[in-house]
């Protein structure tokens, strides 16, 4: 069964794919051919998975006792290419609860 850790896991890593899709892909084609249409189907997704991966971060700092200075490296990751990725790595695989 899923577990809150792995929910949150499964958004983060949907959340990075999402910016990465947005930010490499979907921005250059806009801007490069004027095709706004893949910002626009990217978008709305992205921002759902990241406020979600937001307020998932938070709930998990209470879960597993989180610093401050944690939580907020889990929260700026989310605005970094590829931080979501980093964040599952160092932070959720080795929550053992």
């Amino acid at each position: 069964m899923f577990s809150f850790k792995n929910i949150f896991r499964l958004v983060a890593f949907l959340e990075g794919v999402s910016y990465i899709l947005l930010l490499f892909i979907a921005t250059p084609i806009k801007y490069m051919s004027g095709n706004p249409e893949y910002v626009k189907l990217l978008g709305m997704p992205h921002g759902i998975l990241f406020m979600l991966y937001v307020i998932f971060a938070i709930m998990l700092k209470k879960d597993y006792n989180w610093t401050n200075k944690q939580l907020f490296i889990v929260l700026i990751a989310s605005v970094i290419p590829f931080g979501t990725f980093y964040i599952d790595f160092k932070y959720l695989k080795t929550v053992t609860k």
